[in-house]
């Protein structure tokens, strides 16, 4: 006789930040919870961000006070629950003639003043002298400006935030599970019946969910085909999504020598321009463009390299090779609304950030859009719609306020120490208060190359769910998007030791064809 398949409340697809905080949010009111992803977590948009926790300076020009205002407000809880991968991060505006400057000033005062008493930091005026005392390097753009302003925003490590979050909904109670694919999904009586693939061992199972969460990024459309088929001779569902391309340069800080960030209000296509110092190098970033295909490795176009090239050239005076790029890697955006491919790449940079999370089919709900700095209060707002359209009953724990539950991680909020500046090469201290048990493991001592160590890896296979040299130089250490051709020569040793602990195969030679994704020809 068969077994009956395991049963869960809530079956969560997709292991980015919205599907982690929506795991997260329901393990913590009482509810049984199973989380899949394809990949890796993070491995789509949630680990290829600008970095920046942020309200959205330049959607205040839009008119989208509400988005920024929440933003503001998420941003000061994201901080506070992880203070060790999530940090304040100051800015400075360089204006090339008075009008900009003082509409720059006016938008920034108006940006603070919207966070009210979260303020990370005053808004500022800034000298040209001021300006070249803070950038004495860059001396091109300090020329070019009357004056400058400085504002506070947020910092953090995108890929290792979604690990803390992992984590902090297993001991909720969660069960978690990457590189587990979604293969078929059909309605049954009282929920859904869905086929689960295991890339770990090549197995596959099938469980049941009173609800699913399609919170799957840029691919949520996929999931919804495959759970809502045309009826027979009926149009194929309507997509949600459209994707836009992101591209990030990242360079040594000798390179492009930073103590704070850097924002340029005002590209040839509309967009900012920001340099960022990060895990002690500088990221360059970043392009919008439209595409109507949504690859699981998106690759630089051309032009868009042409761009960020030339841009960095006309703001900061840098006229960069490719042989200075360290590495150079791709997100996609989801973005709720339709762009063609053949549209200007301002459509995108004019689309909606802000979320949207529909109710296909009784207990089955897609969250889509939205921005990596709201996802704790975009995870509580699923829930309020399972909730309200009877698809779960009321938490079985009463309401949990998230906003007050720290990850996994977070130093103890009394006599805390001052977390150690994520701008500044990375280390051990990325894993906070689990820093001692990564140093008592074996090879505390043993450098592979970018500050990793031997433990570290081991800890990942051990506690961080790590199989593939992908998942551990690519989001649990950040090398490949440091450094592609220093993480191609780590990448042996890392492979030995991945496969000691898990007896896994760990793709040693898929990293290293990855690695070469990664990397301009000089």
């Amino acid at each position: 006789m068969e077994e009956a398949p395991e049963s869960y409340d809530l079956l969560v697809v997709g292991g980015g930040a919205t599907g982690l905080g929506v795991a997260l949010q329901a393990a913590l009111e009482g509810r049984s919870v199973l989380l899949v992803e394809a990949r890796d977590f993070a491995s789509g948009t949630s680990s290829r961000s600008t970095k920046l926790l942020h309200g959205g300076v330049r959607y205040l020009a839009q008119g989208r006070l509400r988005l920024v205002r929440e933003a503001l407000r998420e941003r000061a809880t994201v901080l506070a629950l992880a203070p060790h991968l999530a940090q304040p991060l100051s800015f400075v505006v360089p204006a090339a003639d008075w009008l900009s400057w003082a509409f720059t000033g006016v938008g920034l005062k108006l940006y603070q003043g919207l966070s009210g008493r979260l303020s990370l930091g005053n808004t500022v005026a800034v000298s040209r002298q001021a300006l070249a005392q803070g950038l004495p390097d860059l001396a091109g753009l300090v020329g070019r400006a009357v004056a400058g302003m400085r504002y506070w925003d947020g910092q953090f490590e995108d890929a290792r935030l979604a690990l803390a979050l992992a984590q902090t909904a297993q001991r909720a109670g969660a069960r978690v599970h990457n590189h587990t694919r979604v293969s078929a999904l059909s309605p049954v009586q009282n929920g859904w019946q869905v086929r689960l693939l295991d890339a770990r061992r090549g197995t596959s199972r099938t469980v049941q969910a009173r609800c699913v969460v399609n919170a799957a990024g840029v691919w949520v459309d996929e999931l919804r085909r495959l759970a809502l088929p045309p009826e027979a001779g009926g149009a194929p569902i309507k997509a949600l999504v459209t994707a836009s391309q992101g591209v990030h340069l990242v360079v040594t800080r000798a390179c492009l020598p930073l103590r704070e960030a850097v924002l340029i209000p005002r590209t040839a296509d509309g967009r900012v321009l920001f340099a960022v110092p990060w895990l002690g190098s500088t990221l360059i970033g970043t392009t919008d463009t439209p595409r109507s295909d949504a690859p699981r490795e998106p690759q630089p176009m051309a032009e868009e390299l042409d761009f960020l090239f030339r841009e960095t050239r006309n703001a900061f005076g840098l006229a960069l090779q490719p042989g200075d790029v360290r590495s150079v890697w791709v997100g996609l955006r989801p973005l709720v609304g339709s762009a063609g491919p053949g549209d200007k790449a301002q459509s995108t940079s004019q689309m909606s950030r802000e979320h949207l999370i529909r109710r296909e089919a009784p207990g089955l709900v897609t969250v889509t859009g939205g921005k990596w700095t709201t996802y704790r209060s975009m995870a509580e707002e699923v829930m309020h719609t399972l909730q309200a359209h009877g698809d779960v009953p009321p938490a079985p724990n009463g309401p949990v306020d998230t906003r007050q539950h720290r990850l996994v991680g977070a130093p103890a909020q009394s006599g805390a120490q001052t977390p150690h500046p994520l701008s500044e090469a990375p280390g051990v201290h990325l894993w906070g208060s689990q820093a001692d048990q990564v140093l008592a493991l074996p090879g505390a001592k043993r450098d592979l190359g970018l500050g990793l160590t031997e433990a570290m890896v081991r800890f990942a296979a051990r506690h961080e769910w790590a199989f593939t040299v992908e998942d551990m130089l690519a989001r649990r250490w950040r090398a490949l998007f440091l450094d592609a051709r220093q993480a191609a020569t780590m990448a042996p040793a890392v492979a030995a030791l991945l496969q000691e602990e898990t007896g896994l195969e760990p793709r040693l030679n898929d990293f290293l064809e990855l690695c070469q994704r990664y990397t301009l020809s000089d």
